[in-house]
């Protein structure tokens, strides 16, 4: 399951990154978001989410949520 099937106010181990992307995941392990951190997704949007990792809320686009595997 990855963030974008998320519920909102729930908190999820996140299980791994799937990418590609090296950029893409140094962006993310810059944010604190790595396997074994607690996120929250804090609200759905249009074109993302908003999610609190380590006391901090960012905003990001699907394709970032959609990298971000979580346990159920």
């Amino acid at each position: 399951m990855n963030l974008r099937n998320a519920e909102e106010g729930k908190e999820y181990i996140i299980r791994e990154i799937v990418t590609d992307d090296e950029e893409m995941d140094s962006f993310l392990f810059s944010l604190g978001c790595y396997s074994g951190e607690p996120i929250t997704v804090v609200s759905h949007l249009k074109g993302g989410c908003v999610v609190s990792i380590k006391d901090a809320r960012y905003t990001i686009d699907l394709q970032l949520a959609e990298a971000i595997e979580i346990n159920a």
